[in-house]
């Protein structure tokens, strides 16, 4: 499939007013990262933009030298949050805390669960343990309070594998699932197309120098979850246009996120070292909020 139709063609019925679109994600600079580039063209729409963050991110790891005393340390979860605030402002977008009402100077109810396995997944507050209906509970109260048109989530799959993601998907779903019909918005999952992370992985390897201690994957290394068949994509949005501002918001995110210089063809890192392409586009299939599967 080529030609995806957009995110607000698939809200057409909703008229020519202002749409009201949601992200709901796991942690500070995940919104950035798998949603940027749909939260950067709504607001240049002239659309209402809110994000919803589950936990601060207290067990990221951290990228720069400077700030490496903050991995590990109770005062990294704020730091990310005010990283989190400057992100927002560079994009446009309001947002607030799962639990924490309208107040972004109330911490999350739950915390960061850290990788699959880790100490931190013990924490009582550790979000991925949380009860799943205590929490979609209060992320439909938000919803009922903003009335979105589109709410915009992880796959089933956390895009990644993180239990964070994982457990975000399920709370939103639940979420929106619980909402009466009339208010109940449009439901859907980032994902991206086979040939697109196939073209990236190719641009990369053009365009990534060696010997800058970064790491392309090479054609045959495995995708992550939230790549799929073609076919499963169903939306899209393809935006260069707002790519330069999809980078000033990572950048106020230097903790995670190392964003290459080059600005006719910018790319980034995590902590991992794998370089990613910052193309401007991102895939989208809905998701049923009644069995949490991806409408065909």
């Amino acid at each position: 499939m080529t030609d995806r139709p957009t995110l607000s063609e698939a809200l057409a019925d909703r008229g020519d007013r202002r749409l009201r679109v949601v992200a709901v994600h796991a942690h500070p600079d995940d919104e950035t990262l798998a949603t940027g580039v749909a939260l950067a063209h709504h607001v240049a729409r002239g659309d209402v933009v809110h994000v919803i963050t589950c936990t601060l991110g207290e067990e990221g790891e951290v990228i720069p030298a400077d700030l490496a005393h903050l991995e590990g340390d109770p005062a990294l979860g704020p730091h990310r949050a005010g990283e989190l605030d400057r992100a927002m402002a560079a994009l446009g977008v309001d947002h607030d805390y799962l639990g924490a009402g309208t107040s972004r100077l109330t911490k999350p109810r739950w915390r960061d669960s850290g990788m699959a396995g880790s100490e931190a997944a013990a924490n009582p507050r550790a979000f991925a343990g949380a009860p799943v209906a205590e929490a979609a509970d209060l992320l439909a109260e938000r919803l009922g309070i903003l009335l979105p048109d589109l709410v915009l989530t992880y796959d089933a799959q956390g895009g990644y594998g993180h239990p964070d993601h994982i457990q975000t998907h399920r709370v939103t779903v639940a979420a929106v699932a619980s909402l009466p019909e009339a208010v109940r918005p449009r439901l859907y999952a980032v994902l991206t197309p086979l040939s697109w992370a196939r073209e990236d992985r190719a641009w990369l390897a053009e365009r990534v120098p060696a010997g800058n201690g970064l790491t392309v994957p090479g054609p045959d290394d495995p995708f992550p979850p939230s790549v799929v068949d073609d076919a499963v994509v169903t939306h899209a949005i393809v935006d260069p246009s707002v790519v330069a501002d999809q980078v000033r918001a990572l950048r106020e995110h230097p903790t995670q996120v190392t964003v290459m210089d080059d600005a006719s063809a910018p790319y980034y890192a995590l902590s991992n070292d794998i370089a990613a392409r910052l193309a401007g586009r991102e895939g989208y299939a809905e998701i049923d909020p009644g069995t949490g599967d991806l409408l065909r």
